[in-house]
């Protein structure tokens, strides 16, 4: 071995990329649709699929959609569809939305007569000791934040590893 201190390097390097992937996920609200009002006969739509992940502390939902907005708003005011007082907005067009506790998050849209048609939502953030795994459906918009980046660069550095020793 030329150098043993670059190859412990690398080894930590790619022991915190495996636990990165393995803690923190990204979820794609609304699948392929992205964040819209739901057809009539499916109000429920997002609450359905909220129901069917497991959501962690660290996990991220990205929204997707134009011409709207979302919102986070305490339960009483999701009861009612009433925006005026979020905790949370944007408008972006974009948004990534990181949890950062366990516990229940209300989200509605922003734009008036949206809510009242079903675009809102209800996700529970279980503690770690709820849920030891991320259990429910996953699809490829479910899959590990940045995965094709870490392994990306995981077999980068193994490769360097390789060529080095």
């Amino acid at each position: 071995m030329k150098n043993p201190m670059a190859l412990l390097l690398l080894l930590t390097i790619l022991i915190s990329l495996q636990s990165f992937s393995a803690f923190s996920y990204e979820f794609q609200v609304g699948g392929t649709k992205g964040w819209i009002v739901p057809p009539a006969n499916d109000s429920k739509i997002y609450n359905d699929w909220a129901s069917e992940n497991r959501f962690q502390p660290g996990d991220a939902i990205r929204f997707k959609y134009k011409k709207d907005s979302v919102m986070e708003v305490t339960e009483e005011d999701y009861k009612k569809c009433n925006s005026t007082h979020p905790t949370f907005f944007s408008n972006t067009g974009n948004t990534v939305f990181r949890f950062d506790h366990p516990g229940l998050f209300y989200f509605v849209s922003g734009v008036s007569g949206h809510c009242d048609k079903g675009q809102k939502m209800i996700i529970k953030v279980m503690s770690p000791d709820e849920s030891s795994s991320h259990g429910g459906k996953s699809s490829a918009a479910d899959l590990p934040l940045g995965v094709s980046k870490l392994v990306f660069a995981q077999f980068v550095l193994c490769y360097a590893a390789s060529v080095l020793y």
